[in-house]
């Protein structure tokens, strides 16, 4: 027996079809619902719904479990059959994290959620504390980024499907890592998407990079909004997620007396006092405003932290300073600005931004750093280059040192993307596998004139649609081990485990950060309590005062020396130093 119930507005009549036999639903009621009860089916049925005359039976909006792709019929799960291990987890506060960003396709050779759970005792030694893992909703075609999810409470079959899935976080757990998964609430994806038969889940009021927005604020969205909450709520209940990262929530076009983003927080407020677990919301946002991350009872929107970009940004163009004429890099470039990042958390707090033509942003007052995630490198920041070329690539080992120990010492909550801790070789490029012929060709030739702008040759631009795109993009954990691959992973892990110890890095409060540089010279002394961290960027060595009682504790290059009370640091180098009671 299995109670079917369903949202939909637009048609006037509405059947289940399950097992080749239609059974007419009961509606719509004044919302728009229908019901019915089917006694002669359960879990591991396929079902789908006719409407009006169509004899097409389409996938539920709501299916947990699309075993055919997105255009096949839905098929009952039961969300309680399997066997958790879990019952005691209590993850770690996201104050003290170390995140690694993961995309299940290209994490392992297999690119499955099975063949993950193998790696994880390698995160775990290397002092990770929670993995966020990219979106893995139901999407068209057999890989991709997982950010055209269409049904977005189904689990892409392409990694394994919801079993594997619940397997994967509950060995997480088991390996003592929390987990941590990004969501894609702006916008439904091109292909595959059947909502609008049902309802009006998007609005052309508004307009997104995607197309329609999804409907937050005109007629129906109450259950749109109710749609978006549970499922944020199914992945922390039922998957047991100890958090979501929310995507670019400055495309959620919302007018309302109670924004969405503040539903959701407080909805999710109550789910962790009922399940007894600590969850959290990440958001990603360009708005540079601090109310996204402001609690709800100081009239906030109650995120818990956002991705910090103009840190990125800032640490990115003073590495690398080829990057003129190309959008919002032209923001940044100088030292003062990485500074100003680290002390104020937004460049941009009011000011006027040259590439924005406008003024953008407003001050973060009163909030801990521990609410911003720093980064050198993600999904976005690696992916969406042309050649999807790591950081390492462009700049060269030991400049790519020297951003970890600042990522990784500065007072955000830091966060990694897979194979960053060893220097991997492997690039991370745009893939998607788009079904529509005409899509397809669209995506690749866009990709190619986008890149052209800049001067690149569109000969070496990967096409996204070319699974060999995809391919490559896998990461190759033989060479962990090996030459500088070993050497970059023995950083890392000797930074992680620093900071994971030490008071004075932990302490998210940026008026005990104080920091002098040299902007010509390109050397920084960044003092978080009883740390002090030198960079060197410039051309020439720079010695640093060396305070009694201080040690050195980590450096990036074995020429670091300390004479008397002077350290000196060659070009490109980082070292910190401490006087913090060694840990035992």
């Amino acid at each position: 027996m299995h109670e079917f119930k369903l949202w939909a507005p637009r048609p006037n009549k509405v059947s289940v079809q399950i097992c080749n036999q239609l059974h007419p639903m009961e509606g719509p009621d004044e919302h728009g619902m229908w019901h019915a009860l089917v006694e002669t089916c359960g879990p591991g049925d396929d079902y789908g719904f006719v409407l009006d005359d169509d004899p097409q039976a389409w996938p539920d909006p709501r299916s947990k479990w699309q075993p055919n792709g997105v255009h096949g019929l839905s098929r009952i799960y039961d969300q309680k059959a399997f066997h958790w291990r879990d019952q005691f987890w209590q993850g770690p506060p996201l104050t003290g994290a170390i995140i690694y960003e993961m995309h299940i396709g290209t994490f392992t050779k297999d690119g499955t959620f099975d063949s993950a759970i193998t790696k994880l005792h390698e995160l775990q030694a290397l002092g990770v504390t929670h993995i966020e893992v990219m979106p893995v909703a139901a999407y068209a075609g057999d890989r991709g980024w997982g950010y055209d999810g269409v049904a977005l409470f189904a689990v892409t079959e392409n990694y394994g499907g919801p079993e594997a899935l619940k397997r994967f976080v509950d060995a997480c757990h088991d390996t003592g890592l929390a987990v941590l998964l990004d969501v894609v609430y702006n916008h439904f994806g091109p292909v595959g998407n059947y909502t609008g038969k049902y309802g009006p889940y998007v609005t052309n009021r508004h307009i997104t990079p995607w197309g329609d927005a999804i409907n937050f604020e005109e007629a129906g969205s109450d259950e749109v909004r109710r749609f978006f909450c549970d499922n944020a709520l199914m992945w922390m209940r039922d998957f047991h997620f100890d958090g979501l990262r929310l995507d670019a929530v400055h495309e959620f076009m919302d007018r309302s007396a109670l924004h969405f983003m503040e539903q959701l927080s407080a909805e999710v407020d109550v789910a962790s006092a009922t399940l007894g677990r600590r969850l959290v919301l990440i958001a990603e946002s360009d708005l540079n405003d601090p109310r996204i991350v402001t609690p709800r009872e100081a009239r906030g929107y109650g995120m818990d932290a956002q991705w910090s970009d103009d840190f990125h940004h800032a640490l990115f163009t003073i590495l690398h300073c080829d990057e003129g004429g190309k959008g919002y890099y032209d923001d940044f470039g100088s030292l003062d600005k990485l500074v100003k990042s680290l002390k104020d958390i937004f460049v941009y707090d009011g000011v006027y931004s040259k590439y924005r033509k406008r003024r953008h942003g407003r001050p973060v007052i009163g909030l801990s750093a521990h609410h911003f995630i720093g980064f050198i490198q993600n999904h976005d920041q690696v992916g969406n280059r042309a050649t999807g070329d790591r950081l390492e690539h462009i700049i060269g080992l030991d400049k790519a040192k020297v951003a970890a120990g600042i990522v990784l010492t500065s007072p955000f909550t830091p966060m990694i993307f897979q194979g960053e801790e060893f220097a991997a070789s492997t690039p991370f490029q745009y893939f998607a596998d788009h079904e529509d012929e005409e899509m397809a060709k669209l995506v690749s030739a866009g990709r190619k004139k986008e890149f052209a702008a800049f001067g690149w040759d569109d000969g070496l631009i990967p096409d996204p649609e070319d699974r060999e795109t995809f391919l490559r993009s896998k990461l190759n954990w033989d060479e962990v081990h090996q030459d500088y691959h070993a050497d970059m992973l023995d950083w890392f892990t000797k930074l992680i485990h620093i900071r994971r110890a030490s008071p004075s890095l932990n302490d998210g409060d940026t008026a005990h950060t104080q920091i002098i540089f040299e902007p010509e010279d390109k050397w920084l002394v960044m003092e978080r309590g009883q740390v002090k961290v030198l960079t060197n960027l410039g051309s020439k060595p720079a010695e640093f005062d060396v305070p009694s009682g201080y040690r050195l504790i980590a450096q990036s290059r074995p020429e670091v020396t300390i004479e008397g009370e002077k350290a000196k640091l060659p070009p490109n180098t980082f070292a910190i130093l401490s006087s913090e009671e060694a840990p035992e």
